[in-house]
């Protein structure tokens, strides 16, 4: 193969779009999806090693992961979701399902913002249980502890604790 010159930026975007035409038509073949070019590039398996998550674990390439988030082993973590443990830890137990666009935090700034600047950010530790499903979009706020096997429906807010076998949505998010 002939490689163009170093300055000719088009023919090297050229040979980039054709390799990135091949993975994904690789991967539409193979999983019947179309991802973004982080995940055609990475590998979900090795995205979540890369953070010392737990064995079996996997992520996709668009999580942002802040600070101190241990994740146990067979997680899946979809796309496009926030894992805060910037704010005194985030534990995620074993075999969870934490679907796309989860929001988990550790800190946030109400009193800091509504004080202009008088009063600290807040901080509090926050877990996830084994065997948890979060729903597509569901925020848990700072300090909440979500038990073991429970299941947080799509789009829910939660604002404290669920216990352990719980089914729990809405915004905020009740036992039912």
């Amino acid at each position: 193969m002939k490689f163009p010159a170093p300055g000719d930026t088009d023919a090297w975007l050229a040979i980039a779009r054709q390799f990135l035409n091949v993975l994904a038509r690789r991967k539409k073949e193979r999983f019947n999806r179309r991802v973004s070019v982080g995940d055609l590039l990475t590998d979900r398996a090795d995205n979540a090693a890369m953070y010392g998550f737990g064995e079996g674990a996997t992520m996709y390439d668009n999580v942002l992961v802040l600070g101190d988030v241990r994740v146990g082993r067979h997680t899946w973590i979809g796309p496009g979701c926030i894992l805060d443990g910037s704010g005194g830890g985030l534990e995620i137990g074993d075999w969870c399902s934490i679907s796309a666009g989860v929001q988990i935090y550790t800190h946030h700034t109400v009193r800091r913002s509504v004080s202009l600047g008088v009063e600290p950010i807040d901080y509090a530790s926050t877990r996830i249980g084994n065997g948890v499903y979060l729903g597509p979009n569901t925020i848990v706020q700072m300090g909440v502890v979500i038990g073991d096997q429970a299941v947080v429906g799509a789009n829910s807010l939660v604002n404290c604790n669920i216990p352990p076998r719980a089914r729990a949505f809405g915004s905020p998010a009740r036992v039912r």
